[in-house]
């Protein structure tokens, strides 16, 4: 508890939990994928802070599922084994090696931190990759250049998604527990891919039906040139706002995936400032707008 909390009146915090009431009984039953990465994954009073809102979320009968990234941590892991990560737009070049040091990072370390966490918190969270209970069927990415539609990139064993199936996330929610997914794909070979969590958690949402998507970066959300915050964005508005580089980078297949969820029946999707304590709950269980929030039309 944050020592603002611990001096609140005992009749505002009645009125606070009083106010949450609704948006309780709105989500209850319903289901939320949570993309967890950014400063929000390695600053350690944060950390404790996501894992506390994911088990309030459990607890009051909402159903979070955590889809995690892990770029920072990729990169420490490689510049230890002398390799120097290399990007082509915004997406990493994976050889072999490469691969084996993302499942070791994303399903061994990160993984298992964030499910720790969690259960320290009070849940009860399961670790899974794309190959358990065959969750993310994926093949080969197919990059075109931006500039040039007949120059195509090889980026390695980086993966596009075939298709999910959600029965293995789908049991262990009926059980109550919580399910932290590493972003790895297998295709037909049984080979690995590294697939983008940001595109993840927006296919894994679609194809759960979720209520909400959650996307927690490090930033306010979408910002616009002079820096401000944009509450809430169109379609149309995504395109002016990628025309003219405002949206670029990392933010391209964030708000990409974003869109796909919000078009696909996803009722909400918001990019939220992850370095906010509780900006988890200040979303779901308050009616204070927070971040960014995507509509489909």
């Amino acid at each position: 508890m944050s020592t603002e909390s611990k001096s609140l009146p005992p009749r505002d915090k009645a009125d606070i939990l009083a106010q949450a009431l609704p948006y309780i009984r709105k989500y209850h039953g319903k289901t939320m994928v949570i993309k967890y990465g950014g400063n929000a994954m390695t600053d350690p009073a944060l950390q404790a802070a996501f894992a506390e809102d994911v088990v309030l979320l459990k607890l009051v009968g909402i159903n979070p599922v955590v889809v995690h990234g892990g770029g920072p941590q990729i990169e420490t892991a490689l510049k230890r084994l002398g390799k120097q990560g290399h990007f082509i737009q915004g997406m990493r070049v994976t050889d072999a090696e490469t691969m084996e040091v993302v499942e070791w990072v994303l399903a061994g370390e990160v993984q298992q931190d964030i499910v720790g966490l969690i259960n320290q918190a009070g849940g009860k969270a399961v670790g899974l990759t794309g190959r358990d209970g065959g969750l993310i069927r994926a093949r080969k990415l197919k990059l075109m250049d931006q500039k040039d539609p007949n120059v195509q990139h090889d980026v390695g064993q980086v993966g596009d998604i075939d298709q999910i199936d959600p029965s293995v996330v789908q049991a262990l929610q009926d059980d109550q527990f919580i399910p932290v997914v590493s972003p790895i794909g297998f295709g037909e070979q049984n080979e690995s891919y590294n697939i983008n969590a940001d595109v993840v958690a927006a296919k894994l949402a679609t194809v759960l039906q979720a209520e909400k998507l959650l996307m927690l970066t490090n930033i306010p959300g979408v910002l616009d040139k002079a820096g401000e915050l944009l509450p809430e964005l169109t379609p149309r508005r995504i395109d002016d706002l990628v025309q003219d580089g405002t949206i670029s980078g990392g933010m391209l297949p964030k708000i990409a995936g974003a869109l796909d969820a919000a078009k696909s029946g996803v009722n909400a999707v918001h990019i939220i400032d992850g370095r906010v304590p509780h900006s988890m709950l200040l979303e779901v269980l308050t009616d204070q707008p927070f971040g960014t929030m995507i509509r489909s039309h």
